[in-house]
């Protein structure tokens, strides 16, 4: 499989020269491993991990501790990744098996082995921001279910594309904005949705911002990296110790920074309690520091207002000038959530107990768990696609407003702004050929 193969890789072509490789079985039968409370290997749903980094592992380690599941391939562009995680899932089911080794889990630094294989049912994406539509609508067409990493895309364009591939193809969807599965960031936004802060005229959300690198010379591309791979469609650029790792989230050509990749956890509690935030139109204006050197080119800091034509004004910035979280004001109360805590004024406001006929939001107590569920059920997980790119837009037309520099406005519906063409330009980026989507 080359590089110049279109992303839209088929199962039948991948197999056509990997027959023998797949001649034997990935997955041994749950009895002949002696997988003590594993579930039978019929019943598993069998993962594919893609993208192995921090947030890669942590998956890595949930799927791997859950007995309704199988972790049969991982792919990295990083040889070392990719080998320790196949290592790590081995000796995990060498373990559970009674027995000295275990081979059955395939390392690969080229994602579309994984998405060929008709023994894999579901895969998590965690490679970055400039891969995820790519990844998402290829899983898609290739019947994989998915949790994929927030943000949902680097564009909006992506974003859209992605949630009609979802659609198209039938597949589960999970974001992995993970506070939608935490009950006090739920409850917070139910007593938004009824009425209990009265009429809500301010959501604020302020999240960490983001981070200056230094210059980094340009170094020959190191052994065990496919450095076509990790740049996939984003423009090239000579490698250097810096750009292939945590560092990634602060260049604009992989991510629009810490406004778009942690803004959008908050920005999607701002939606789903007040979902007037992205309903209709929306002014948005706003201020960013961007680095004014080194290797980061996204914003450092940012305060950025927007507007409903109903009045509800929303306030987005980093956590250096307001407390970190999302908070719901109204005329008869306010509530602040954040990871671990939930406050509010009045206070009694945290006893209350909603009504039968009040809004109930979908309840959900673990993110991971209700993907698999719904990978079963076929029911439309907690954070569905939909509201990712929400989220995901929510944060990017922020991002345009502040280096633009002036007032946007922001049209839902026709996902364009309002008779601004400049603005517009930056809703979609030019992939690197061969990349499209």
């Amino acid at each position: 499989m080359t590089r110049e193969q279109p992303v839209q890789c088929t199962r039948r072509r991948f197999l056509g020269g990997a027959a023998a490789a797949l001649a034997a079985p990935y997955v041994v039968a749950g009895t002949a491993l002696g997988m003590n409370g594993r579930a039978a290997a019929s019943e598993r749903i069998t993962i594919g991990g893609i993208g192995l980094g921090s947030r890669g592992n942590d998956h890595l380690r949930t799927f791997l501790s859950r007995g309704e599941t199988q972790v049969v391939a991982v792919c990295d562009p990083i040889d070392s990744k990719r080998e320790a995680a196949r290592k790590q899932a081995e000796d995990r089911y060498a373990g559970d098996a009674g027995r000295g080794s275990y081979k059955g889990c395939l390392a690969t630094p080229d994602f579309r082995e994984i998405l060929a294989r008709p023994d894999v049912d579901a895969v998590y994406i965690t490679a970055p921001e400039n891969w995820h539509a790519l990844m998402a609508i290829a899983a898609a067409k290739a019947g994989k279910d998915m949790y994929c990493e927030k943000a949902l895309s680097l564009t909006v364009a992506e974003g859209r594309a992605v949630v009609e591939a979802i659609r198209r193809h039938g597949r589960i969807f999970q974001i992995g904005t993970q506070q939608r599965s935490d009950r006090r960031f739920r409850f917070a936004c139910e007593l938004a949705r009824n009425g209990y802060l009265g009429k809500v005229h301010t959501v604020k959300i302020a999240v960490p911002g983001g981070r200056v690198l230094p210059n980094a010379p340009p170094k020959p591309v190191p052994p065990g990296l496919d450095y076509e791979l990790w740049l996939g469609p984003a423009p090239w650029t000579p490698y250097n110790d810096l750009k292939c790792s945590f560092n990634w989230y602060f260049i604009y050509d992989y991510c629009a920074g810490w406004i778009q990749s942690w803004g959008v956890h908050h920005i999607d509690i701002a939606v789903w309690g007040m979902p007037s935030l992205a309903a209709s139109t929306l002014e948005v204006e706003g201020t960013a520091v961007f680095p004014e050197d080194g290797l980061a080119n996204t914003s450092v800091t940012w305060k950025v207002n927007a507007t409903t034509p109903e009045g509800v004004r929303l306030y987005f910035t980093d956590d250096t000038g307001q407390k970190h979280g999302a908070r719901f004001e109204g005329d008869k109360g306010w509530v602040h959530v954040d990871r671990g805590n939930i406050w509010a004024e009045p206070e009694s406001l945290l006893k209350l107990t909603l009504k039968p006929d009040d809004e109930h939001l979908y309840e959900s107590h673990d993110h991971h768990g209700n993907f698999l569920e719904c990978i079963r059920t076929r029911r439309d997980p907690v954070a569905p696609v939909e509201g990712g790119h929400a989220a995901t837009t929510l944060t990017l037309i922020s991002d345009i407003a502040t280096r633009l520099g002036r007032k946007v406005t922001w049209d839902w519906k026709a996902e364009r702004f309002v008779n601004d063409e400049a603005a517009d330009r930056l809703l979609r980026r030019a992939m690197r050929t061969p990349w499209s989507i």
